[in-house]
Parts: structure tokens; sequence; C-alpha cells
């Protein structure tokens, strides 16, 4: 299985997302930006950094690159995508999820290990955890904080669709403690904290992180 992790000006985190993709059993590849080609991968990861700068706002340039226009069609077709820090700015830029991710509450950069609950264990990227899983990965961020309408947070809550929820504190002001959340399909995550740092123990608090790619090999093979 074959598991594309893209890279776009400012991606900072795409080696670390290639690593664990191996780490899980998987074959990386690296997809570039500029590319719309896909390269015949089973699922893709939009890995965490500063796209372009973040110039505009977070993730906004990067919804209109070339390989995004690809990733768009395909996840309505139920490619597994999975967007980490950056990469859950830029599928909220491209609608693939409600909301948007905004400045932290306090204004500043934060990097800790951070608590989580996993809620949603149903989606293509969590299946290996148990419900109300509580886990410990990596969190770093500045645009970190999620928001959206009321409607559409009452939405994503009855529906199920908050895929992690942050335990112990608030660190970044996410409306309802919010760290993850998926489409109706399940196929598509975006998550603010880092688990591709945490799948082996030389470089990780926890390797609680590396479920969510032996969840995707797994969704892969049985679909």
């Amino acid at each position: 299985m074959k598991i594309g992790v893209v890279t776009f000006p400012g991606s900072l985190d795409d080696a670390d997302a290639r690593r664990a993709a191996a780490v899980a059993g998987a074959e990386p590849v690296a997809l570039w930006h500029g590319d719309a080609d896909l390269h015949g991968v089973d699922a893709v990861v939009l890995p965490g950094g500063f796209s372009y700068g973040d110039y505009l706002r977070a993730g906004a340039i990067s919804r209109f690159a070339p390989v995004m226009e690809t990733i768009i069609k395909k996840a309505g077709e139920g490619l597994p995508v999975l967007g980490i820090c950056n990469g859950f700015q830029v599928l909220c830029e491209s609608h693939l999820l409600p909301g948007a991710l905004i400045k932290n509450h306090h204004r500043k950069f934060i990097c800790k290990d951070q608590p989580l609950r996993i809620e949603n264990n149903r989606t293509a990227w969590t299946s290996d955890y148990d419900a109300n899983h509580e886990i410990t990965i990596v969190l770093k961020n500045q645009d970190g904080s999620y928001v959206a309408d009321e409607a559409t947070l009452d939405r994503l809550e009855g529906e199920g669709r908050v895929v992690a929820r942050y335990l112990a504190d608030n660190p970044n002001g996410s409306y309802r403690d919010i760290a993850g959340i998926t489409n109706e399909r399940g196929n598509v995550v975006g998550l603010m904290p880092h688990p591709e740092h945490c799948v082996e123990t030389l470089t990780g608090p926890t390797t609680d992180g590396l479920g969510f790619f032996t969840s995707v090999l797994k969704a892969v093979v049985s679909s």
C-alpha cells in the first residue's frame, strides 16, 4: 500500500509523515504541490508546516495547488486523506471539512505533549483506537484554534464527527475543545496535533500516533 505525503513550499513535517507511513508498514510516496498526478497512492497525508509561508492565512494558497485539485476530486470518491496541523487548515480552506483554524487565543506559538480523547474510531484514520481511547501526542501550532458557527458545531457533535478532543486543558482556544474532525463519509480527517511525531519511542513522548497510520492500512485493505 502507498501513502502519499504532499510537500508544499514551507512544509516542515513531510519527511516525518513519510517516516510514520513506513513505520506503519506502508510505502511512502513523496507528492509535489505542483504535480496534479497522485502516482497511484492509496491514501494521502497533508503535513504540518507553513505552506506558501501562510502569507494570506494558513492554508489559503495551498487550496489552489494543482495537487489539491486532484485530492479534492479523489476525496469525494472516497480516497482517505489526513490533514495534520497546516494540513487541517488546508482541508478547511478546500471545503473538504467545515469551519476554520485561526490564531491561538493567547496569540502565541505552542509546543507541548498534549493528551487527547479519540471520540470517533469509525473513520479511515482512527479504527485502530478504542472509542474514547486517551492518547498523548505532540501539539505545535500558532493558528490552531478551531472555530465554526453554532449550527456547524452542533451538527458535528450530533453526527459524531468530532474525531478527537483536547483533555486536561484547551491549549489554543478551539471551540468545544475540538482537536480533530471528519467529513460525513469518514475518509477525510483533520487533526491539529501531530501523530507523525509519535510513532517511535526514540523520538516521541509515546507511540500513540501510530494508530492513525495503521488504521488507514486496514481501511484500504477492507475497501
